[in-house]
């Protein structure tokens, strides 16, 4: 008995150690591959999520000005002769900033009219029937509106001007 022992811890002893290198190097392996799937897993959901738009979009509260116009009194004025006399009936509606603005014009309707009145009279009938007659017609009293009414005060802000009726005869 004493031999069969001898021979089992000669047995064993004769047997090579297992290295632990092989299961160091798996777990090792293991490790790295779970951190780089979840690397991977991170980024891919982070992709989807900015294309998709994970957060709601912030809604911007834009105040939007409600349109204030001004209608004025028809305008009937004796056109520049083009060879003939002619005479220009047109109702216009002007748009401004806001209502201090409308009633800034409506306090001074008496120098409007006359800014207004003289501009037209200066044209010719040739001038105004065209389209971009019209719109340079339309440019030049914005500009005779917007000055100011009287020295050092603030101009007025005019946004557009509207023809509701055009007619020369």
């Amino acid at each position: 008995m004493a031999q069969e022992a001898a021979k089992q811890e000669a047995a064993k002893e004769a047997q090579p150690k297992k290295s632990k290198k092989g299961l160091i190097l798996a777990l090792v392996g293991g490790l790295l591959l779970a951190v780089l799937g979840a690397g991977g897993a991170y980024w891919y959901l982070s992709q989807q999520n900015a294309a998709h738009g994970d957060k709601p979009p912030k809604e911007e509260k834009v105040v939007v000005k409600e349109p204030v116009f001004v209608t004025l009194e028809t305008f009937t004025v004796n056109l520049q002769p083009d060879p003939d006399d002619q005479y220009l009936q047109v109702d216009l509606t002007v748009q401004v900033a806001d209502s201090s603005q409308a009633d800034s014009i409506k306090m001074h309707m008496p120098s409007v009219r006359n800014r207004i009145l003289i501009l037209l009279s200066s044209k010719k009938s040739s001038e105004l029937l065209t389209s971009e007659g019209k719109k340079a017609l339309t440019n030049e009293i914005i500009a005779q509106l917007s000055e100011p009414f009287s020295p050092g005060a603030k101009p007025q802000v005019v946004n557009d001007v509207f023809f509701t009726s055009f007619v020369i005869q």
